[in-house]
């Protein structure tokens, strides 16, 4: 069994700390106004949430899940790595996770937009509309957008984003660049694949999932170009280390 490491004990201890504020404070409601992370242009959006959305969860299976798989990789990882040089990390690929997925947001939103102010609707009154209420919109705009595009354009504006998923896929990427050789396997498909094939796998199956909507393991819900971003910012930091050896320079010795 791995040894739990300081930096991934006391990230798992603010985690669950987070969950549980968020449980019995304000029903819920006022942590998640406080701390998910919302469209920039929604009047719940504030500087801080994008780094406070990685400590917030959805639900049990939802932090229990992210917290089994921080502690499985992010030992190793933390080990390999040390203390600082791991926290810098798992930091980073959690902005850049939500950079990227507020970046997806933005481009779904600003597509409909674009629809709807050249049909000579005013862009002032679309966001007043939509800031009326959740999931707000003017039946005018069925006249011009199809259902699908509505509902980015809507579900884009009110989204939330909480978790630990795209922090934690960075830190996947970390363990199958370090660990190439190790094997992994999906609970209920226990075929063990080495780390260098499953990861890069399980990141696609992401990427069409973002791209598509299609859910393959996951929620609907799930924030899919998150994960991804979370991916590739872990693997640009990686890259850059590994190529210059800043692996070889631990920070915390």
């Amino acid at each position: 069994m791995y040894r739990l490491t300081d930096t991934v004990k006391h990230l798992i201890i603010i985690n669950v700390l987070m969950f549980i504020g968020t449980l019995v404070i304000g029903n819920g409601e006022l942590f998640y106004k406080l701390f998910a992370l919302y469209f920039p242009m929604n009047e719940l959006f504030k500087p801080w949430q994008i780094f406070t959305h990685m400590f917030m969860h959805g639900g049990f299976a939802h932090i229990f899940f992210n917290m089994f798989a921080l502690w499985m990789f992010g030992t190793v990882v933390e080990q390999q790595l040390g203390a600082k040089k791991f926290i810098f990390f798992y930091i980073s690929c959690g902005l850049g996770a939500a950079l990227i997925q507020l970046g997806f947001y933005y481009f779904q939103f600003s597509h409909e937009m674009s629809y709807l102010t050249n049909a000579g609707f005013d862009k002032t009154s679309i966001i007043d509309t939509l800031k009326s209420g959740y999931n707000m919109y003017d039946r005018r705009w069925e006249q011009v957008l199809t259902e699908d595009q509505l509902a980015n354009f809507v579900g884009s504006f009110n989204a939330s984003m909480v978790g630990a998923s795209g922090a934690i896929m960075g830190v996947l990427v970390a363990f199958g660049m370090l660990n190439p050789e190790a094997k992994l396997m999906l609970i209920f498909l226990p075929i063990p694949v080495k780390a260098k094939y499953f990861i890069p796998a399980i990141i696609g199956l992401d990427l069409i999932s973002a791209v598509t909507g299609h859910s393959f393991f996951s929620p609907s819900n799930t924030a899919y170009a998150a994960h991804v971003g979370g991916a590739l910012t872990g693997f640009l930091i990686m890259w850059f280390w590994k190529k210059n050896q800043f692996n070889k320079n631990r920070w915390d010795l």
